[in-house]
């Protein structure tokens, strides 16, 4: 069919655009970074997840919107890599415009994984691993706010075990004792937020379907 030719060619334009931004932003990160062993902590995320998209993409290709989604957040985390999240520019405004006692950065990307994420996920369980519907709605958020705090855990660890010296950098609390249990609140509201937005979409589309066969 020559529609979903063009369908095709057009997912895989913007691909290559996502592609191409996100590596051109991801050298940025590395030329311009203030703390070099930071960056090579962060980034070992960033590694691991685009080895698993490279790695199973003939095997299951997401939406461009998901790999939209995916890309935003990948670009919040290196840009955080790049002056750590502790010491953010963009993190500095924020604490500036809302009068807050810390850089705010940290906790912006801790609650884009849970409301960028959240879409990706839930195409996978329903559309690659086939799982009942109200499944694949509601076990991105239980994975989320797991993973989550399984991450805040292997942040400590490795901080603590191996990188003493960027131990606070690479941790970003701030001084605050309940940082990680913030952050993980903070990715469970973002992922339920992003299921409400779901359900309303799709409720949306539904009458519209159903208003256009009428």
């Amino acid at each position: 069919m020559i529609i979903k030719a063009s369908d095709k060619t057009r997912s895989t334009t913007w691909l290559a655009i996502l592609i191409i931004s996100f590596v051109a932003i991801w050298t940025n990160s590395i030329i311009g970074t203030t703390d070099t062993a930071n960056w090579l902590i962060e980034n070992t995320l960033t590694a691991i997840s685009l080895l698993f998209l490279i790695t199973t993409y003939t095997k299951y290709k997401f939406s461009t919107f998901s790999y939209l989604l995916i890309c935003i957040f990948l670009c919040m985390h290196v840009y955080g890599s790049k002056y750590t999240y502790s010491e953010n520019p963009f993190g500095y405004w924020l604490q500036d415009m809302f009068n807050s006692p810390r850089n705010q950065y940290d906790r912006l990307v801790h609650f884009s994984f849970g409301i960028l994420l959240f879409y990706p996920m839930q195409e996978c369980f329903a559309k690659w691993l086939k799982y009942p519907k109200t499944i694949a709605l509601f076990l991105p958020i239980t994975i989320i706010l797991s993973v989550s705090a399984i991450y805040e855990i292997i942040e400590w660890l490795v901080a603590d075990m191996f990188f003493v010296e960027e131990g606070d950098a690479y941790l970003g609390t701030q001084g605050d004792i309940w940082d990680a249990q913030k952050d993980m609140a903070l990715a469970f509201l973002g992922s339920c937020i992003a299921t409400l937005f779901f359900i309303f979409s799709t409720y949306l589309n539904i009458g519209v379907k159903y208003r256009r066969s009428e």
